[in-house]
C-alpha cells in the first residue's frame, strides 16, 4: 500500500505540474497575443488618423486657395477670413501627419511631406501673399499660373502619401493576421499535446478542459475595442441596441455608427459582415473608420459606398467576406434623408401617422463586384422614426423555426410606441421572447426619431 500510495502521490504531483505548466502557457500566450494585437491596432489607428489628417490638409489648402481667389476678384477682405483660419489650423494638423510618419519610420512619406510643406510654403510666399498685398497687380495671371503649379505639386505629394499610408495599412493588417494565425497554430499544438497527456491522467481531464476556456479572453479583448457607438444629433432622439449571438463575446460582425458632421448634417451607417470571429470584428473597425474617412471628402452616400467597395475589395483578400451596408446623410434642417443601400434590406420608416414602409435597396452587396450605387431621398416629418437593423431581426426564428421576415418587422414596428430607445428595447424584448433567448445571428438596431425644432437633443 505504501508503494501504491507513493505512486498515486507522484501521479498527482505530475498531473499538478502538467496543469500548472499548461496554465502558464495559456496565460502567457493570451497575454502575448493581447499585447501583439493591441500594438498592431495602435499602429493601424495611427495610420488611419494620418489618412484623415492628410485629407483635412487638402481641404484646408482648397479653403485657402478659394479665399485668395475670392479676394482677388472682389477686393473684399471678408473673403480672407477662411484663408487666415485655414492657415492657423494647417500647422497642428501637419505635425500630426509628420509625427505618424516618424513613429512608423516611413522615410518615403516623410520626404513627400517635406516636399508638400515646401510647395505649400512657396504658394503662401510667392502667390498668396503678393496677391493679398496687391490684388490688382498686372502679374495676377502669372501668379495664378505659378500657384496652380504649386498646388498641383501639393496634390501629387498628397496622393503619394495616401498611397504609402494605404500600403502600410495593408502591411499591418497582413502582419496582424499572420500573428493571429501563428498564435492559433501554436495554441492548437499545445492543445493536442495536453489532450494526449490528459488521456494518461483522466482524473485531471476536467481541470485541463476548464483551462481551455481562457482562450476566449483574447477574442473578447480584441472585439471590445470595436463596439458600435453613436453621437447625439440635433432635433433627433436616438435609440440603439446590440446583441451578440456568440456566448461570452460582447460584439461580432455587425456595426452601426451615427456621426455628427456638423450642426446640420449627420452620417448614419449600419452594416452586416459575413462570418464571425476575429476576421469579422476587424472588418467592423475597418468599415467604421474607412466610411468616416471617406465622408470627410464626400457627402454623397452612393459615392461613399462606391469608394468603400473599391477599397474593401483591395484590402480584404478573403473571398468569403462581404458586407451589406446602408449609408445615409440626414439633413436635420430640411428633414431629409439621402441614403444608398448596398444589399442591406433591413431598413424601415414609420411615419408619425403610424404608416410603415421598408427602404428599398439601391445597389449590390459590397465586396462581390463593382457596380454603381444610387441614392434615394426621403422627406421626414416630426414624429417619423427611422429603424436600421441587421438580419438578426428579420431572420429571428420562433419555436417552429419560422423566420420573422420583413412583414413581421413591419407589423412589430407599427405596434411599437414611445421614444426611440423604448422602440428599440421593445423590439429586443420581442426578439428574445420569440427566439427563447437563443439568437442564431447577431442583432444591431439603430432608431432615429425626428423631433420638432427646438426639442431637446438626445
Amino acid at each position: 500500500m505504501g508503494i501504491r500510495d507513493a505512486l498515486r502521490g507522484a501521479g498527482a504531483l505530475t498531473a499538478t505540474a502538467i496543469l500548472a505548466f499548461g496554465l502558464f502557457i495559456a496565460v502567457s500566450s493570451t497575454l502575448a497575443t493581447r499585447a501583439t494585437t493591441r500594438a498592431a491596432f495602435d499602429h493601424e489607428r495611427a495610420i488611419q488618423n494620418a489618412q484623415l489628417a492628410l485629407s483635412e490638409l487638402l481641404k484646408l489648402q482648397v479653403d485657402e486657395e478659394t479665399a485668395v481667389r475670392g479676394f482677388t476678384i472682389t477686393h473684399e477682405s471678408v473673403f480672407l477670413d477662411p484663408y487666415y483660419a485655414a492657415s492657423v489650423q494647417f500647422g497642428p494638423i501637419d505635425r500630426t501627419v509628420k509625427n505618424v510618419f516618424v513613429q512608423e519610420r516611413m522615410a518615403e512619406a516623410q520626404a513627400a511631406l517635406n516636399e508638400f510643406e515646401q510647395a505649400h510654403e512657396e504658394w503662401h510666399r510667392l502667390v498668396a501673399e503678393p496677391l493679398i498685398a496687391r490684388p490688382s497687380t498686372g502679374y495676377a495671371i502669372d501668379l495664378a499660373k505659378r500657384g496652380k503649379a504649386l498646388i498641383d505639386a501639393e496634390r501629387n505629394d498628397a496622393s503619394e502619401m495616401q498611397m504609402l499610408l494605404t500600403q502600410r495599412d495593408d502591411l499591418l493588417r497582413r502582419q496582424t493576421q499572420d500573428e493571429l494565425n501563428r498564435t492559433g497554430y501554436s495554441r492548437a499544438g499545445w492543445l493536442v499535446a495536453f489532450g494526449l497527456i490528459a488521456l494518461l491522467f483522466n482524473a485531471y481531464q476536467s481541470r485541463l478542459t476548464r483551462e481551455l476556456e481562457q482562450e476566449r479572453t483574447t477574442t473578447e479583448t480584441l472585439q471590445r475595442a470595436f463596439q458600435s457607438e453613436f453621437e447625439p444629433i440635433p432635433h433627433a432622439e436616438i435609440g440603439s441596441a446590440y446583441i451578440s449571438a456568440t456566448r461570452h463575446v460582447a460584439v461580432g460582425g455587425d456595426v452601426f455608427d451615427l456621426y455628427r458632421m456638423d450642426d446640420r448634417y449627420a452620417l448614419m451607417l449600419i452594416a452586416d459582415v459575413s462570418g464571425k470571429g476575429v476576421d469579422a470584428a476587424v472588418i467592423t473597425a475597418f468599415i467604421k473608420f474607412t466610411i468616416r474617412g471617406i465622408a470627410l471628402r464626400r457627402h454623397d452616400p452612393a459615392e461613399i459606398l462606391a469608394e468603400f467597395n473599391t477599397a474593401f475589395q483591395r484590402a480584404v483578400l478573403n473571398p468569403d467576406l462581404f458586407v451589406s451596408m446602408l449609408v445615409g446623410v440626414l439633413d436635420v434642417e430640411n428633414r431629409t434623408l439621402t441614403y444608398a443601400s448596398g444589399g442591406h434590406d433591413s431598413a424601415y420608416l414609420r411615419r408619425a401617422n403610424g404608416a410603415v414602409e421598408s427602404l428599398p435597396v439601391t445597389g449590390p452587396i459590397l465586396g462581390v463586384m463593382e457596380q454603381p450605387f444610387s441614392n434615394r431621398v426621403v422627406q421626414l416629418e416630426t414624429g417619423d422614426v427611422l429603424l436600421l437593423a441587421t438580419d438578426g431581426l428579420t431572420e429571428s426564428r420562433d419555436g417552429k423555426g419560422q423566420q420573422l421576415n420583413e412583414r413581421g418587422v413591419l407589423s412589430w414596428l407599427a405596434q411599437a410606441d414611445g421614444g426611440a430607445q423604448q422602440i428599440v428595447d421593445g423590439l429586443v424584448t420581442r426578439v428574445r421572447k420569440r427566439t427563447r433567448n437563443q439568437l442564431a445571428d447577431d442583432l444591431a438596431l439603430l432608431a432615429i426619431r425626428i423631433e420638432r425644432d427646438g426639442a431637446p437633443v438626445a
